[in-house]
């Protein structure tokens, strides 16, 4: 058994949830490396912990499907013997709108985004009773600061993050006093198909600090809730203020 507490890290192969894992790495965590199709990143992400003094592996799985994502924590404490914190970081973000809306994208974000949390939630909590573990384990969630912000663009994956902001208060309530539930909400921290480098810098100069969120910003918040024994059934935000600029459309899409 890991001699240091283990958190299963998912998505966590590339861009944001490696910076979590890394960083939860260098701070005495043994590391369960998530991913679903990014084989070679999750290798290079499990070297890259194990550089940092941890204990890591790498562990495949397509959480829209119940059954794999029921089987990770079984896994996780096959080869730890022990799972101590989930971090729900992997996420689907396909763009909709009302007009275009559908079932079949919902439920996409649904099965990607929402249901997988509260699996493993579960899972970690069924886990901690049968070891008899004497400290509460923690789940964090991966929430987005435009829950606090709303506009209409990028609808099923809005929903599904509020529904998870929800999940989060349902679980801590009913997961306690065996596990704490608490989000993290990021502002704009990375790039992505509709935003580059250089709009990236753009975008977060006009936050209200007048600079934007950095992975390790979130890594940080992550690791402040999964140490904070009282705290749960709460969210951070790590958004350099972007919640309190209202604005009527996705970054993606500001002129």
């Amino acid at each position: 058994m890991s001699a240091r507490p283990v958190v299963l890290v998912t998505g966590a192969a590339r861009r944001l949830g490696r910076a979590i894992a890394l960083h939860l790495a260098r701070q005495g965590h043994d590391v369960a490396v998530h991913y679903h199709r990014s084989g070679t990143d999750a290798r290079r992400t499990v070297d890259d912990a194990v550089a940092a003094g941890a204990a890591a592996a790498a562990f495949a799985a397509d959480l829209a499907d119940e059954a794999a994502c029921r089987a990770l924590v079984p896994a996780v404490v096959a080869h730890f013997g022990r799972l101590d914190a989930v971090v729900n970081n992997a996420s689907l973000f396909e763009p909709d709108h009302a007009a275009d809306f559908s079932y079949a994208a919902m439920e996409r974000h649904w099965r990607a985004n929402t249901a997988p949390a509260v699996v493993l939630a579960q899972a970690l909590h069924e886990h901690l009773a049968a070891r008899g573990a004497s400290e509460p384990g923690c789940v964090v969630n991966l929430l987005d600061q435009k829950l606090w912000n709303p506009n209409p663009d990028c609808l099923s994956y809005t929903l599904s993050k509020a529904a998870l902001e929800c999940a989060t208060t349902l679980l801590a309530q009913a997961l306690a006093p065996r596990v704490r539930v608490c989000g993290v909400a990021p502002g704009l921290t990375l790039g992505s198909a509709q935003i580059d480098d250089a709009r990236l810098a753009q975008l977060q100069a006009k936050a209200l600090l007048g600079y934007g969120a950095r992975p390790d910003d979130v890594a940080h918040a992550v690791h402040f809730l999964l140490t904070a024994r009282a705290s749960t059934g709460t969210t951070v935000l790590v958004d350099a203020g972007q919640h309190l600029q209202p604005h009527d459309r996705d970054f993606g899409y500001l002129a």
